[in-house]
Protein backbone atom coordinates (compact mmCIF):
# COMPACT_ATOMS: atom_id res chain seq x y z
CA UNK A 1 0.00 0.00 0.00
CA UNK A 2 1.39 3.39 -0.98
CA UNK A 3 2.00 6.09 1.58
CA UNK A 4 -0.83 8.20 0.15
CA UNK A 5 -3.34 5.33 0.30
CA UNK A 6 -2.22 4.43 3.82
CA UNK A 7 -2.65 8.07 4.91
CA UNK A 8 -6.11 8.20 3.30
CA UNK A 9 -7.15 5.01 5.10
CA UNK A 10 -5.94 6.34 8.45
CA UNK A 11 -7.83 9.60 7.93
CA UNK A 12 -11.00 7.73 6.95
CA UNK A 13 -10.80 5.59 10.08
CA UNK A 14 -10.20 8.70 12.17
CA UNK A 15 -13.30 10.36 10.71
CA UNK A 16 -15.38 7.24 11.45
CA UNK A 17 -14.08 7.11 15.02
CA UNK A 18 -14.82 10.79 15.59
CA UNK A 19 -18.32 10.36 14.15
CA UNK A 20 -18.95 7.40 16.45
CA UNK A 21 -17.70 9.38 19.45
CA UNK A 22 -19.93 12.32 18.54
CA UNK A 23 -22.95 10.03 18.10
CA UNK A 24 -22.31 8.43 21.48
CA UNK A 25 -22.09 11.86 23.10
CA UNK A 26 -25.34 12.93 21.44
CA UNK A 27 -27.00 9.80 22.81
CA UNK A 28 -26.22 10.83 26.39
CA UNK A 29 -27.84 13.48 28.56
CA UNK A 30 -25.97 15.28 31.34
CA UNK A 31 -28.72 16.45 33.67
CA UNK A 32 -27.97 19.02 36.37
CA UNK A 33 -30.55 19.50 39.12
CA UNK A 34 -30.37 22.52 41.43
CA UNK A 35 -32.29 22.73 44.70
CA UNK A 36 -34.06 26.12 44.64
CA UNK A 37 -36.22 25.66 47.74
CA UNK A 38 -34.01 27.70 50.04
CA UNK A 39 -34.73 25.52 53.08
CA UNK A 40 -35.78 21.98 52.14
CA UNK A 41 -33.39 19.05 51.72
CA UNK A 42 -34.27 16.94 48.68
CA UNK A 43 -33.77 13.18 48.75
CA UNK A 44 -31.36 11.77 46.14
CA UNK A 45 -32.93 12.91 42.85
CA UNK A 46 -34.01 10.30 40.31
CA UNK A 47 -33.91 11.02 36.57
CA UNK A 48 -35.62 8.89 33.92
CA UNK A 49 -35.47 9.03 30.12
CA UNK A 50 -38.34 7.33 28.36
CA UNK A 51 -40.71 7.31 25.42
CA UNK A 52 -44.14 8.93 25.43
CA UNK A 53 -45.59 5.52 26.34
CA UNK A 54 -44.30 5.85 29.93
CA UNK A 55 -45.91 8.19 32.46
CA UNK A 56 -44.82 8.00 36.10
CA UNK A 57 -47.69 10.02 37.54
CA UNK A 58 -50.69 12.01 36.43
CA UNK A 59 -52.13 15.03 38.21
CA UNK A 60 -55.59 14.10 39.48
CA UNK A 61 -54.86 10.37 39.63
CA UNK A 62 -53.72 8.30 42.62
CA UNK A 63 -49.95 8.01 42.91
CA UNK A 64 -48.31 4.67 42.20
CA UNK A 65 -47.21 2.98 45.41
CA UNK A 66 -43.60 3.35 44.24
CA UNK A 67 -44.01 7.11 43.74
CA UNK A 68 -45.76 7.43 47.11
CA UNK A 69 -42.84 5.66 48.80
CA UNK A 70 -40.46 8.29 47.42
CA UNK A 71 -42.80 11.15 48.38
CA UNK A 72 -43.44 9.88 51.92
CA UNK A 73 -40.12 8.42 53.05
CA UNK A 74 -37.56 9.03 50.27
CA UNK A 75 -37.63 5.27 49.62
CA UNK A 76 -36.62 4.84 45.99
CA UNK A 77 -35.99 1.08 46.04
CA UNK A 78 -39.39 0.08 44.70
CA UNK A 79 -39.41 2.73 41.99
CA UNK A 80 -35.93 1.80 40.75
CA UNK A 81 -36.97 -1.86 40.58
CA UNK A 82 -40.13 -0.92 38.69
CA UNK A 83 -38.30 1.27 36.17
CA UNK A 84 -36.10 -1.67 35.25
CA UNK A 85 -39.18 -3.60 34.09
CA UNK A 86 -40.83 -0.95 31.89
CA UNK A 87 -39.96 -1.35 28.17
CA UNK A 88 -40.73 2.32 27.47
CA UNK A 89 -38.00 3.43 29.90
CA UNK A 90 -34.73 4.20 28.10
CA UNK A 91 -32.50 4.75 31.12
CA UNK A 92 -32.56 6.02 34.70
CA UNK A 93 -30.20 7.03 37.50
CA UNK A 94 -30.28 8.19 41.11
CA UNK A 95 -27.90 10.61 42.83
CA UNK A 96 -25.47 9.30 45.43
CA UNK A 97 -26.73 11.61 48.17
CA UNK A 98 -29.25 14.21 49.23
CA UNK A 99 -29.44 17.63 47.60
CA UNK A 100 -29.06 20.49 50.05
CA UNK A 101 -30.65 23.92 49.48
CA UNK A 102 -28.73 25.81 46.79
CA UNK A 103 -26.66 22.77 45.78
CA UNK A 104 -26.60 21.00 42.41
CA UNK A 105 -25.97 17.45 41.25
CA UNK A 106 -25.27 16.16 37.73
CA UNK A 107 -26.42 12.76 36.50
CA UNK A 108 -25.75 11.14 33.12
CA UNK A 109 -28.21 8.85 31.36
CA UNK A 110 -28.98 7.72 27.82
CA UNK A 111 -31.17 10.25 26.02
CA UNK A 112 -34.81 9.50 25.32
CA UNK A 113 -37.89 11.18 23.88
CA UNK A 114 -39.00 12.48 27.30
CA UNK A 115 -37.42 13.26 30.66
CA UNK A 116 -38.94 12.78 34.12
CA UNK A 117 -37.33 13.53 37.48
CA UNK A 118 -38.34 13.48 41.11
CA UNK A 119 -37.16 13.57 44.70
CA UNK A 120 -38.77 14.08 48.11
CA UNK A 121 -38.81 17.36 49.98
CA UNK A 122 -37.86 15.52 53.14
CA UNK A 123 -39.39 17.78 55.78
CA UNK A 124 -42.92 17.21 54.55
CA UNK A 125 -45.50 14.45 54.77
CA UNK A 126 -45.62 13.42 51.11
CA UNK A 127 -44.26 16.16 48.88
CA UNK A 128 -41.88 15.64 45.97
CA UNK A 129 -40.42 17.79 43.22
CA UNK A 130 -41.49 16.48 39.86
CA UNK A 131 -40.67 16.93 36.20
CA UNK A 132 -43.34 14.98 34.37
CA UNK A 133 -42.60 13.60 30.88
CA UNK A 134 -41.00 16.78 29.58
CA UNK A 135 -39.62 17.26 26.09
CA UNK A 136 -36.17 18.78 26.57
CA UNK A 137 -33.33 20.03 24.39
CA UNK A 138 -29.65 20.38 25.09
CA UNK A 139 -28.56 23.63 26.64
CA UNK A 140 -32.05 24.43 27.90
CA UNK A 141 -33.25 24.69 31.48
CA UNK A 142 -36.67 23.68 32.77
CA UNK A 143 -38.20 24.19 36.19
CA UNK A 144 -40.17 21.74 38.30
CA UNK A 145 -42.76 22.39 41.00
CA UNK A 146 -43.52 20.55 44.23
CA UNK A 147 -46.29 17.96 44.04
CA UNK A 148 -48.26 16.36 46.85
CA UNK A 149 -48.58 12.60 46.29
CA UNK A 150 -51.97 12.61 48.01
CA UNK A 151 -51.12 9.36 49.75
CA UNK A 152 -50.70 10.76 53.27
CA UNK A 153 -52.54 13.37 55.30
CA UNK A 154 -50.65 16.65 55.61
CA UNK A 155 -50.47 16.71 59.39
CA UNK A 156 -47.21 18.66 59.27
CA UNK A 157 -46.37 17.11 62.60
CA UNK A 158 -42.87 15.84 63.31
CA UNK A 159 -44.32 12.52 64.47
CA UNK A 160 -45.09 11.74 60.80
CA UNK A 161 -42.15 13.34 58.94
CA UNK A 162 -38.79 11.71 58.09
CA UNK A 163 -36.59 14.74 57.45
CA UNK A 164 -34.80 16.97 59.97
CA UNK A 165 -35.56 18.04 62.62
CA UNK A 166 -38.13 15.24 62.89
CA UNK A 167 -36.57 11.91 61.88
CA UNK A 168 -39.71 9.76 61.94
CA UNK A 169 -39.48 7.59 58.85
CA UNK A 170 -42.23 5.13 58.00
CA UNK A 171 -44.92 6.73 60.19
CA UNK A 172 -47.98 7.47 58.07
CA UNK A 173 -51.43 8.95 58.55
CA UNK A 174 -53.59 7.95 55.59
CA UNK A 175 -56.96 8.97 57.06
CA UNK A 176 -57.66 12.32 55.44
CA UNK A 177 -55.21 11.91 52.55
CA UNK A 178 -56.37 13.57 49.33
CA UNK A 179 -56.00 10.39 47.30
CA UNK A 180 -54.56 11.97 44.14
CA UNK A 181 -51.45 13.78 42.91
CA UNK A 182 -51.70 17.57 42.91
CA UNK A 183 -49.55 20.67 43.23
CA UNK A 184 -48.46 20.90 46.85
CA UNK A 185 -50.13 23.61 48.96
CA UNK A 186 -46.83 24.07 50.79
CA UNK A 187 -46.21 24.40 54.51
CA UNK A 188 -49.03 26.05 56.43
CA UNK A 189 -49.68 26.79 60.08
CA UNK A 190 -51.12 24.11 62.30
CA UNK A 191 -48.33 21.57 62.77
CA UNK A 192 -44.83 21.53 64.21
CA UNK A 193 -43.31 23.14 61.11
CA UNK A 194 -43.17 26.88 60.60
CA UNK A 195 -43.67 28.11 57.02
CA UNK A 196 -40.75 30.56 57.33
CA UNK A 197 -38.44 27.68 58.26
CA UNK A 198 -39.58 25.00 55.80
CA UNK A 199 -41.87 26.69 53.27
CA UNK A 200 -41.05 27.35 49.61
CA UNK A 201 -42.28 28.98 46.43
CA UNK A 202 -42.66 27.06 43.18
CA UNK A 203 -40.69 26.09 41.20
CA UNK A 204 -38.49 24.18 43.63
CA UNK A 205 -35.78 22.85 41.30
CA UNK A 206 -33.99 23.96 38.14
CA UNK A 207 -33.06 21.22 35.66
CA UNK A 208 -30.53 21.79 32.88
CA UNK A 209 -29.84 19.27 30.12
CA UNK A 210 -26.51 19.16 28.26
Amino acid sequence: MSGIKRFSLVMALLVIALAATSAAAEAQWRITITNATGNQIISPPIVVSHSSAADLWEVGDPALDEIAAVAEDADASGLLALLGTIPAVTDFAIADGVLLPGDSVTLEIAAGARLSALGMLVTTNDTFFGLDSARVRRGASVYAPAYDAGSERNTQRCAHIPGPPCGNEGVRVTNGAEGFVHISPGIFKGGNLRPRDFGWDNPVVKITVD
